[in-house]
C-alpha cells in the first residue's frame, strides 16, 4: 500500500485538545467531525486539506487524552497518514484500530517542509519527500498491523477472520 500527499506540518506536543477540541467530543459523523480537526491550532486546516494528504508532527504527537475521536476527525478529513518524530502511545494504537497508517521517523520530520510532497512505502519502510529527492526509513509495520491497515481498522480485520475461520 503506497501513499502520497502533500504535507501539513506541525511541531511537537500536538494533543488531542487541539487535534478535536473537547467542545466537539460529542460529534460522530464524519463529515461534522472534519469541520473542526485542528481548528485550535490551524484554524484553516479543515477547508484547505485534501484527500490524501498528510499530516508530519514533531515529539508526541496525539498526547493528552485516549479519545478515539481525535483521530478520526483526523481520518474523516481525508488524511492518509501521519509522519511523526514520537507518537503517544493510545494515540498511536487508536489510528491503528479506525485504519489512519502513522510513521514514526525524526530524519523524515527534520528532512520535510510543510507543503512538500510526500511519498510512503508501507512495505519496503520508506518515506520519500518528492520536492527534494530526501528518502527516509521507518521500520516497517509487522504483516498483521499492515494486514489491520489495509482493511480499514480493526473491527473489520476481526470481522473478516471470523468469516475465515467459519467458512
Amino acid at each position: 500500500m503506497d501513499i502520497r500527499g502533500k504535507v501539513f506540518k506541525y511541531g511537537d506536543e500536538v494533543n488531542t485538545d487541539v487535534i478535536l477540541p473537547g467542545r466537539w467530543c460529542h460529534l460522530y459523523k464524519p463529515e461534522d467531525l472534519k469541520l473542526h480537526c485542528m481548528e485550535d491550532l490551524d484554524s484553516h486546516f479543515a477547508e484547505s486539506v485534501k484527500d490524501g494528504d498528510i499530516i508530519v508532527g514533531g515529539n508526541n504527537f496525539g498526547c493528552g487524552s485516549s479519545r478515539e475521536v481525535a483521530p478520526l476527525a483526523i481520518k474523516s478529513c481525508g488524511v492518509s497518514a501521519i509522519i511523526a518524530k514520537s507518537f503517544a502511545r493510545i494515540f498511536y494504537r487508536n489510528c491503528i484500530n479506525i485504519g489512519l497508517p502513522i510513521f514514526e521517523s525524526p530524519e523524515a520530520v527534520d528532512g520535510i517542509s510543510n507543503g512538500d510532497e510526500v511519498s510512503i512505502d508501507m512495505a519496503k519502510g520508506e518515506i520519500t519527500n518528492n520536492s527534494t529527492g530526501g528518502i527516509f526509513k521507518f521500520v516497517p509495520f509487522p504483516e498483521f498491523m499492515r494486514d489491520i491497515l489495509s482493511r480499514g481498522g480493526i473491527r473489520d480485520y476481526v470481522l473478516d477472520k471470523l468469516k475465515e475461520t467459519s467458512a
